[in-house]
């Protein structure tokens, strides 16, 4: 894939992530907790049907430098028991509004660093979710592991636990490079903790997650980073481009005195990795995963179904309205969002008095659901019919037209700048267009608005 100088100083504005829709700047502290215990009950009888459970776990042995996550250090570990005793209660709170005839497809522990805990608290809370729901066959079980803190046993009690996907954070194989943004290396070389992890007929699906945009990385060292997960083959292997928001995390401001990669330098990290990628036999999905064709994201990619949350990517079959628990959790219901407090005291204190530990959120109108509709479609599959859009909500295309920002001027830009293609009702995303696709979103989101200090710049 080839990126002009030209389209890359064109598009590189700050626009939204789209993990979520309206994103999370929209969200307000007008929302309460009846107002969350409202939409708990609505979300019963709303699409998708299944459920999918996240559980936050704040907690690292110490704060890499790059971090744009809700993570706080672990210290003398004395807030771990009190915490995951509230993610148990918190538990019991929000299923009471739950119909237990619904089944769960997803459960995914995120962090901050899920590893820096005791596994036992892990298995410990698995096992009051699989008492307390019913599940699809073969749901996804996901956690998210520091590779600096675990080893083979640790892995043994992980899948033991039930989980059957574990996402790595390896971020670099330089440990120069590790060393200047405050992160760990491996403890056990990838290689062999994939190969462990794989061994038995273990039928367990591996991410690696890398960053570039980082202190010393140039396009030659995180393109033998790349080649060398590449020759691991890992299931799948996740890109993530450096979201450089210090107005946000106080703590990035250290690597602006490392010395950051230009936007030309991270987009050519970025098409030099693609490019491996593709060579290496990996399928590019969304906009920073790349997986092996058996894999069911690209199975799901090849039939339009790919779905997208706070998580990441996952299939239709373990799709799922997001109920997520802990400190900073977001759950994604289909009506809106509510956030969980971002301190760790508030959290305990409204979940020890039985209250819906609830700081913000957000209740989307009926325009807007419709734009999340187009904008997770276009994200997730590089393409968007605003006719198959009106069909699945029961609404006509003129509707559906109306709701988002559908300029002509705006389409006729970006088909020039060979961005998209656009027929009749349908937008079809291209190769390069896939680089650029948050800021394509943004052109059909009449909500947009530019602003420097709210979002992060695509490279």
């Amino acid at each position: 894939m080839k990126i002009s100088d030209e389209l890359l100083n064109k598009y590189n504005v700050p626009v939204p992530r789209y993990t979520s829709y309206p994103p999370a700047n929209h969200f307000s502290e007008s929302l309460t907790s009846d107002d969350f215990a409202e939409m708990l009950e609505n979300s019963n009888t709303r699409e998708p049907q299944n459920i999918a459970l996240y559980i936050h776990i704040p907690f690292c042995e110490k704060i890499c430098f790059y971090c744009g996550c809700n993570a706080c250090s672990i210290g003398n570990g004395n807030l771990v028991v009190p915490y995951m005793e509230a993610i148990s209660k918190e538990i019991e709170l929000v299923s009471k509004f739950i119909d237990k005839k619904r089944l769960v497809s997803q459960i995914h522990y995120g962090g901050g660093t899920p590893n820096s805990i005791d596994v036992s608290f892990i298995r410990k809370l698995n096992e009051y979710l699989f008492s307390e729901f019913s599940f699809i066959d073969e749901p996804e079980i996901a956690i998210e592991c520091n590779p600096a803190y675990i080893d083979f046993k640790y892995i043994d009690n992980l899948i033991q636990a039930g989980f059957n996907r574990i996402s790595l954070g390896i971020q670099d194989f330089d440990k120069n490079i590790l060393d200047k943004v405050n992160r760990a290396p491996s403890a056990i070389p990838p290689d062999e903790l994939f190969r462990y992890i794989k061994s038995a007929d273990r039928k367990i699906g591996v991410n690696f997650d890398f960053i570039y945009g980082l202190p010393g990385q140039s396009v030659s060292s995180f393109s033998r980073t790349m080649q060398m997960a590449a020759d691991i083959r890992p299931d799948r292997l996740v890109t993530f481009s450096y979201a450089h928001v210090p107005w946000i995390k106080k703590h990035q401001l250290i690597l602006e005195k490392r010395g950051l990669p230009t936007a030309g330098d991270k987009t050519k990290m970025f098409l030099s990795a693609y490019d491996l990628m593709e060579k290496s036999g990996y399928q590019p999905v969304g906009l920073d995963h790349f997986v092996l064709p058996s894999d069911d994201l690209y199975k799901s990619l090849n039939e339009g179904t790919l779905h997208r949350n706070f998580q990441g990517y996952c299939t239709r079959r373990t799709t799922g309205q997001v109920y997520a628990f802990g400190v900073t959790a977001i759950s994604q219901l289909d009506e809106g969002y509510s956030q969980n407090h971002k301190e760790i005291k508030d959290y305990i204190s409204d979940i020890s008095s039985g209250k819906l530990p609830v700081e913000r959120g957000y209740r989307l109108s009926q325009n807007q659901i419709i734009v999340r509709k187009v904008i997770t479609d276009l994200m997730c599959n590089k393409t968007v019919s605003f006719s198959t859009v009106a069909n699945y909500m029961g609404i006509t295309p003129a509707k559906v037209e109306s709701a988002v920002r559908l300029e002509r001027d705006s389409l006729d830009d970006l088909m020039a700048d060979g961005l998209i293609s656009y027929h009749s009702d349908t937008i079809d995303v291209t190769e390069t267009g896939s680089f650029f696709i948050r800021n394509i979103a943004a052109s059909l989101d009449r909500e947009y608005i530019e602003k420097a200090q709210t979002y992060s710049k695509p490279v």
